[in-house]
């Protein structure tokens, strides 16, 4: 399984502000149907776009940089490639990565989709929900519109319910 592909737009081996907990490894996924009115990567949209990486490989490149312990995966949308990004979750989770991904979607849609679902139970924070214009907000920590949220996903699948996670939003510190 480890010779699936993902088709990925580009990654930032060392980053600090594309997830919470700390300094990340960041995957933008290639491909995204959302197609989200002022996305912030509407070079991300195209399926056709970016370029293939076997998941053997990836694995290889984050382990090059060992003050990543998260792995972030944005884009685009991971949740397109909910097979390949799963085999590279179960991995980096085998190597106690902390895993945090951004979605399009909601938890309440992820969690009763199979193969997203599948996907969703090794992520630790979902970012979730679509970017709307209407409730852009700059002063957002990790998040462009209101609407979005930080949840524990954990937590979420335990008590089958979004769960926030209240320590990285800006008015709860």
């Amino acid at each position: 399984m480890l010779n699936e592909t993902i088709r990925v737009a580009g990654v930032i081996p060392e980053c600090v502000v594309n997830a919470p907990g700390g300094i990340s490894y960041v995957i933008f996924a290639q491909g995204c149907k959302h197609n989200c009115p002022g996305c912030h990567n509407p070079e991300t949209h195209d399926f056709n776009g970016g370029r293939e990486w076997k998941v053997k490989d990836l694995l290889i490149d984050i382990e090059k940089y060992p003050l990543s312990n998260i792995v972030a995966f944005t884009g685009g949308d991971a949740f397109f490639q909910p097979n390949s990004f799963y085999e590279l979750a179960k991995k980096l989770k085998e190597k106690q990565y902390t895993l945090v991904a951004y979605s399009g979607f909601y938890f309440e849609e992820l969690i009763k989709d199979g193969a997203r679902k599948k996907l969703l139970y090794e992520i630790d924070i979902l970012i979730d929900g679509p970017f709307l214009q209407k409730q852009k907000d700059r002063n957002l920590n990790y998040r462009g519109s209101r609407n979005q949220r930080i949840l524990d996903v954990k937590k979420s699948i335990e008590e089958n319910q979004a769960v926030i996670m209240k320590k990285y939003y800006e008015s709860m510190k």
